[in-house]
């Protein structure tokens, strides 16, 4: 029980003043007696009433007590966190067993932590010392040594010039650093100068053994390594110019000279022009340092080298000399090389007696010098001359023999190639499943002949190549027969001289547009119409049609009736008598040719009608749909419809993607119902109840190959002219 209640008391610190971290073990000048049967502590430390000193009664401290206004209020392990003195010291160490030295003297460190007065010793490791060295006392509170073993070691116990005693070895503290310094003169502690710092004389042995082992012949290490490591791939590029017109037959000559960073070696080319005369060598001088010589002359080979070789007795014994390297390096010759300082845009250098003038530099090389010397004139110096006015190349007429471009390349060189075609624009344009790249038109004879006024033709224009090939619908009871008129080929615009130098202009599909007048060999034709597909590539692409650009077009007409709007307006209110807001497509049209007065083609007239035009819901016959489903269930030999409506299959679905189904083909007339799926798989029974097997499906014009030149099944029948009106001419009344 009195165990339990020492340890109960020593935990909360009772009779401890300052207790900032932990507790303590008791003391051995405490301990625990009796009075009246009570435990009570008896020792010289013991308080009074109340935890106060007695009178003439002084209490050792536990831990350092830092004078009011040092560091906080804090505790200590918070003002002083992190904060640690550190001293020089050494200690002395006998060595009995060994002759070569009987002590030894090593030097160590000594931490002392604020924040709780623990301690730790350090010593440096030494190479090859053969001794366990680092941490020597690890990181704890210190006692005194007796007879005051029951304190511990605060910051009042450390000085310069002093010694302490830790576990039975002295320590020597000679010198401490500068933190530590300043802190003990804050508390008000006296440094004392630092002492001397013996050194150790076997180290010193050693130390001089390991300098006499040292070769004779003193070798020179050249430390390159971190300029290799840092610039390494580092190229400064300036371009230089030797003007070399002074000897015979000399001209100009233009070099690029490379500094590499990492070496500091030069290295330079010659740029030598076409048709020049001169031979093309690797390269003008090869990749070395560069030296400046002086007008003396250049060095005689073996006179520069990097150490020198003495001859001690000559033939003074017998024949037999004493040759060794001189260390003072007597008779040198010291030699400049050029460097990145000395290479600036209108510096002269001497390249082995070559005068090369620096003109200009790479974007990096201006980047370096800005970086590291702070140049940032780079004012490059002209010093090519102006090249020749180009020679223009005029290439004979044509001849008429084959294509113009294949008389060209005959032209352009010595072995005639044959004409290259636009490939990429081949395969892009070719045809790709529906995609045909085809744009055809109906077009009409211009002529008085009343035979040929009837006459109908379809023009097609092939985007993959630029070809155009022309087919006359035939016609019964005319005498003329149909067929092919034009062959596929690029046709040439009219008025064009025939034999000329220059390549002719040929028809492009810009030119080719409803209400456009064009003339292939003689023929003039007039553009009528045009297939859904023509016009529905042309407005996909407006940017290369602009007859299809309703942007412009719009803009264009805004421009023609602005000064009239008010106008127009009432013009287009007269049409609409019963306020139906739409107009049917010929009276827009004769309208839209009234005021603008015949400046817009026919196709812009179409583009604004197909623009504005009312969209007719698609109507499908019931009849027609139940025939393709039919024909598809067949051809996949479907059977079982009493699981259809509870497992729809996914290829019947797949071909009724595009196709529209309303609840009205299944349900109750109005729609407002849901669709009668009894009713529904009953139809798609092809074995109970068969429809008609169709005849044909007729393909949407946009895809058709045979193009009759007749109107569109679904022409452009209604316009709404309001949102027209809107977006020209804006909602004012």
């Amino acid at each position: 029980m009195c165990q339990k209640w020492c340890y109960f008391v020593d935990l909360f610190g009772i009779n401890q003043p300052f207790l900032p971290l932990g507790k303590e073990k008791f003391h051995k000048s405490q301990h625990w007696g009796y009075c009246n049967k009570i435990a009570m502590l008896v020792a010289e430390d013991k308080p009074g009433i109340g935890g106060e000193p007695l009178h003439g009664q002084k209490l050792q401290p536990k831990y350092s007590v830092f004078p009011r206004g040092v560091g906080s209020d804090a505790p200590s392990w918070v003002a002083f966190d992190k904060q640690v003195l550190s001293f020089d010291a050494y200690f002395d160490e006998e060595v009995p067993e060994k002759n070569q030295e009987l002590y030894r003297i090593r030097h160590c460190k000594i931490y002392f932590y604020l924040e709780d007065d623990t301690i730790q010793v350090v010593e440096p490791q030494v190479k090859n010392s053969g001794i366990p060295q680092g941490t020597i006392v690890r990181r704890h509170r210190i006692p005194l040594p007796p007879p005051n073993e029951d304190q511990f070691y605060t910051v009042d116990y450390f000085n310069i010039n002093t010694e302490v005693i830790f576990y039975a070895r002295r320590y020597k503290i000679v010198d401490c650093d500068q933190f530590t310094k300043h802190f003990l003169r804050k508390l008000g502690v006296r440094l004392n100068p630092p002492a001397y710092h013996p050194e150790d004389p076997y180290t010193r042995d050693r130390q001089k053994i390991a300098d006499s082992m040292k070769p004779l012949r003193p070798y020179e290490r050249f430390d390159t390594l971190r300029q290799f490591l840092e610039y390494d791939g580092h190229v400064l590029r300036f371009y230089c110019m030797w003007d070399d017109t002074e000897s015979t037959f000399g001209d100009p000559r233009e070099l690029i000279l490379h500094y590499f960073l990492a070496d500091d070696t030069i290295e330079i080319k010659e740029v030598i022009p076409v048709n020049s005369g001169r031979d093309a060598v690797p390269l003008f001088l090869n990749r070395k340092k560069l030296p400046k010589y002086a007008p003396a002359g250049l060095y005689q080979p073996g006179a520069i080298t990097d150490r020198t070789v003495l001859n001690v007795f000559g033939g003074l014994v017998g024949n037999k000399g004493r040759y060794i390297l001189d260390n003072r390096k007597t008779g040198t010759v010291h030699q400049e090389f050029y460097k990145d300082s000395d290479l600036t845009i209108g510096a002269v250098i001497n390249v082995w007696g070559r005068r090369v003038k620096i003109c200009d530099c790479d974007e990096f090389t201006k980047e370096y010098y800005v970086t590291k010397y702070g140049i940032k004139d780079f004012t490059p110096i002209p010093f090519k001359a102006p090249p020749p006015p180009e020679i223009e190349k005029k290439f004979p007429p044509y001849t008429g023999f084959g294509s113009e471009e294949d008389s060209l390349c005959s032209c352009m060189s010595l072995l005639p190639q044959p004409p290259q075609k636009d490939f990429k624009k081949f395969m892009e344009k070719d045809r790709k499943g529906l995609e045909s790249n085809l744009l055809r038109f109906l077009a009409k004879f211009i002529t008085d002949n009343p035979i040929d006024k009837d006459r109908q033709f379809i023009i097609s224009y092939f985007l993959s190549d630029d070809t155009i090939s022309v087919f006359e619908t035939p016609e019964r009871n005319t005498g003329i027969l149909g067929g092919k008129f034009l062959e596929r080929s690029r046709i040439k615009k009219p008025g064009q001289e025939l034999f000329k130098s220059e390549i002719s202009d040929y028809f492009k599909a810009q030119d080719l547009f409803v209400g456009a007048k064009v003339c292939f060999h003689g023929h003039n034709f007039l553009l009528v119409d045009a297939d859904e597909y023509a016009f529905n590539y042309m407005e996909k692409h407006a940017d290369e049609f602009p007859m299809a650009n309703i942007s412009l077009i719009l803009n264009k007409l805004k421009a023609i009736g602005e000064p009239s709007s008010r106008e127009i307006k009432q013009i287009f209110a007269a049409t609409d008598p019963q306020h139906t807001k739409v107009i049917e497509y010929n009276p827009f049209r004769n309208l839209m040719v009234n005021i603008t007065g015949g400046k817009l083609s026919e196709h812009e007239i179409m583009t604004i009608g197909r623009y504005y035009s009312v969209q007719n819901e698609f109507e499908m016959d019931i009849n027609f749909l139940l025939a393709v489903a039919q024909e598809q269930l067949k051809k996949n030999s479907f059977e079982n419809f009493g699981q259809l409506s509870a497992l729809i299959i996914d290829s019947f679905f797949f071909f009724l993607a595009g196709l529209r189904v309303d609840k009205t083909l299944f349900g109750d007339p109005d729609g407002k119902e849901q669709v009668d799926y009894k009713k529904f798989v009953n139809g798609l029974n092809w074995r109970e109840n068969p429809v008609p097997t169709f005849q044909t499906i007729k393909v949407p014009i946009k895809y058709e190959d045979d193009w009759s030149g007749q109107p569109p099944s679904l022409p452009v029948k209604r316009i709404k002219y309001l949102p027209l009106i809107e977006d020209v001419f804006g909602t004012k009344e």
